[in-house]
């Protein structure tokens, strides 16, 4: 199952064509959208090892000029694109001599995602990503999905895309690829349940008290995995689990209340799928994101990773938990946003970016962010702003008044109580 529509979990005719492009002989042609962030980077470490099976075609950045110009030259990029244009003087200087082609600015960004390749890794964090991920959708190849946004704010329109272009979409989120080879050969009406797993992040344990005290640097302390600050924060409110939620909606062929998350703090197990006949099917290894990356980029085939082995003797227990939604209500937030539908997942994404950000910057305390969040969904449900989209610029439109409000909600905050969160 390479892109699960609603209507099928197998497509076998993309999967043969997939197998065509991706297993022959030659070298595979490569896009790295967001080199230089933990995913972009996996997948740089995964190429390096593998130098024979790719070749790369563009990586890009926003602003890391001095990793993107260092990766670009390791893999013999033919382009390298950073999106602030202020730093294009920098990274062609940096790359004179080597002929790597240079660009710079959003319209390049997105133009190299229209490159011809064979797999696209969309790594962009956040909405910065929409537009450059959307185009690669667009070009009817394969399409490595990180950036969870496209999928969260923009589920429907989105895949209408994928759908039209014919592009096959591979999930690279762990649950999401964990769920793909659970649910390989599967018939739409013998799932019962999927289930992703959550760690419970950083303050699994801690009390409300405890969270109110909690700082940046505590939370971006992730227990098993090697993130980037935002999604490492998502991890610790949870709502990195609400999101993928959302992810797994447009993914597979389940309805809301066919989606469970249960807490599982070894990140052993990334999701279970549940079958009428009472059988469950789990997908396991150690946590370490080039599994699902390397199989994003050669699936149905599988290549060799550095990856620690399983050692379930050593392991000795794994335990499992319900996660506890009164400590931790941003899951419950996403669960409501993706039944109303429409922008509310939108108006999530947008208003949680904007708080998580003022957490990372000490303006509001932990719990704040839920908060805003909640408001913000309310605000905006209550001015009809959650109504159904049509087209990227209708979720882009809704992601930057989702960004206003939660900036407004901010402001009574950290005007009263200085940085809110000591």
């Amino acid at each position: 199952m390479p892109h699960a529509p609603k209507a099928a979990v197998s497509r076998p005719s993309m999967a043969a064509s997939a197998a065509d492009a991706l297993g022959g002989s030659g070298p595979r042609s490569l896009t790295i959208l967001g080199a230089t962030g933990s995913i972009g980077k996996s997948t740089l470490d995964l190429i390096m090892r593998n130098r024979q099976s790719f070749e790369v075609v563009a990586l890009t950045a926003q602003k890391n000029v001095a990793a993107l110009a260092r990766a670009a030259r390791e893999v013999r990029a033919r382009l390298a694109v950073i999106g602030d244009v202020a730093c294009y003087g920098e990274l062609k200087a940096e790359l004179a001599g080597t002929g790597i082609k240079v660009a710079a600015g959003q319209a390049a960004v997105i133009a190299a995602a229209a490159e011809p390749a064979d797999c696209v890794m969309g790594a962009i964090v956040g909405a910065a990503g929409l537009e450059p991920t959307f185009e690669a959708a667009r070009q009817g190849r394969r399409l490595a999905l990180a950036n969870k946004e496209c999928l969260v704010s923009a589920g429907a329109v989105f895949m209408r895309a994928v759908e039209r272009a014919g592009t096959e979409l591979i999930p690279v989120d762990s649950e999401h690829s964990a769920a793909l080879q659970a649910l390989e050969g599967a018939l739409p009406e013998s799932i019962e349940k999927v289930t992703l797993t959550a760690s419970g992040g950083p303050f699994r344990t801690w009390t409300p008290e405890q969270l109110a005290r909690a700082t940046p640097d505590e939370a971006r302390c992730h227990p098993n995995w090697s993130m980037g600050a935002k999604i490492s924060v998502d991890s610790a409110t949870l709502m990195n689990k609400g999101l993928e939620l959302i992810e797994a909606y447009h993914l597979f062929p389940v309805e809301p209340h066919q989606l469970g998350i249960v807490v599982h703090p070894q990140s052993i197990v990334h999701c279970l799928v549940s079958y009428i006949d009472g059988s469950v099917i789990a997908q396991l290894s150690n946590p370490d994101m080039r599994t699902p990356i390397a199989l994003a980029l050669t699936w149905p085939r599988r290549m060799s990773t550095p990856t620690e082995r399983l050692d379930l003797v050593k392991l000795g227990s794994l335990s499992f938990e319900a996660p506890d939604e009164g400590r931790f209500p941003a899951l419950r937030l996403a669960r409501e946003a993706l039944v109303c539908g429409g922008t509310a997942p939108a108006v999530l994404n947008g208003a949680n970016e904007v708080s998580v950000e003022a957490f990372l910057a000490g303006r509001i305390p932990f719990p704040d962010i839920a908060r805003i969040v909640a408001e913000c969904l309310e605000a905006a449900h209550a001015r009809g702003l959650t109504g159904a989209a049509e087209s990227l610029g209708d979720i882009l439109a809704a992601d930057k008044e989702a960004r206003r409000l939660a900036r407004s909600l901010l402001q009574p905050h950290v005007s009263s109580e200085g940085n809110g969160s000591r």
